[in-house]
């Protein structure tokens, strides 16, 4: 986003700090957090959420994670890794092809990606390695 674009301004929200503080306040979005104060006087182009009564959270995607499903579900399986996610904070993960057997065909993609998107409490994408 640009400097001249419209920019998010979240309101009266409590806010998650880096030292696990929470502040009542405000937060200032264009493409990045620019601002977090307790308070922030709104600008023309600013697109207001009132967030009273909500909390707002840092997240994280993360684009490398190694779960076992399919093949090694005694280990751990979609359901319960996706809730370490989202336990973590981490709101979308890319899943690597480790599995038994290994994800290389489009089917076996396929396959993995129908049982994310039922299983998952986060937000689901997987990567194959071709043979």
């Amino acid at each position: 986003m640009s400097s001249n674009s419209t920019t998010l301004l979240v309101k009266q929200a409590q806010i998650l700090l880096p030292d696990r503080a929470f502040l009542e306040g405000y937060v200032r979005i264009n493409g990045q957090i620019k601002e977090v104060a307790s308070s922030i006087v709104p600008n023309e182009t600013d697109r207001v959420i009132d967030a009273t009564c909500l909390t707002l959270l840092p997240v994280v995607i993360d684009p490398q994670v190694h779960f076992r499903e399919p093949g090694l579900e005694h280990k751990e399986d979609l359901s319960t890794a996706s809730l370490a996610c989202a336990r973590g904070g981490v709101t979308s993960f890319l899943e690597m092809p480790n599995t038994k057997s290994l994800t290389c065909k489009q089917a076996a993609l396929d396959n993995k990606i129908e049982r994310a998107a039922s299983k998952s409490l986060v937000n689901p994408a997987a990567e194959a390695m071709w043979d």
